[in-house]
C-alpha cells in the first residue's frame, strides 16, 4: 500500500477543525484519516507553537459554580436513593413472580407454565 503524504497547511486544516469540533475521531472519519494519526498531527502542532494540550480532565467538572455544583451533587444523591429503591422493588418483584410460578406449577400441573 502506497504511503500517503500530506501538506503541512492540510494538517492545519485537520486540526483546526478537530479544536473546533471537539471530536478527532469524527473528523478523522469524515475525511478518511486515521485518527491515532490525527491526534499525532495535533500534539506535533502544539509542540511546535509551544503551547501543551491541556489535561484531560475526564471525570471533573470545571468551570461549576459552587452553588451549582453543590445542587449537582444533591440531585446526584436523590437519584442514586431512587435508583436503590427501584432496584430494590424490582428484585423484590421478581422474587414474588418467582414465587406465583411456582405455586401455580404445583396447583395446576397439567398446564405448561414458564
Amino acid at each position: 500500500m502506497e504511503r500517503r503524504n500530506f501538506s503541512a497547511q492540510f494538517k492545519q486544516q485537520i486540526v483546526r477543525e478537530c479544536s473546533e469540533t471537539g471530536n478527532v475521531t469524527l473528523v478523522a472519519r469524515k475525511h478518511a484519516l486515521n485518527a491515532n494519526m490525527v491526534r499525532r498531527w495535533i500534539r506535533q502542532f502544539n509542540e511546535v507553537v509551544g503551547g501543551k494540550t491541556p489535561p484531560k480532565t475526564r471525570g471533573q467538572v470545571t468551570n461549576v459554580a459552587p452553588e451549582e455544583l453543590k445542587q449537582l451533587q444533591e440531585e446526584r444523591k436523590q437519584l442514586t436513593a431512587e435508583n436503590e429503591q427501584m432496584k430494590k422493588t424490582l428484585g423484590e418483584q421478581a422474587l414474588e413472580i418467582s414465587i406465583l410460578r411456582d405455586l401455580l406449577k404445583k396447583a395446576n400441573p397439567h398446564l405448561r407454565i414458564k
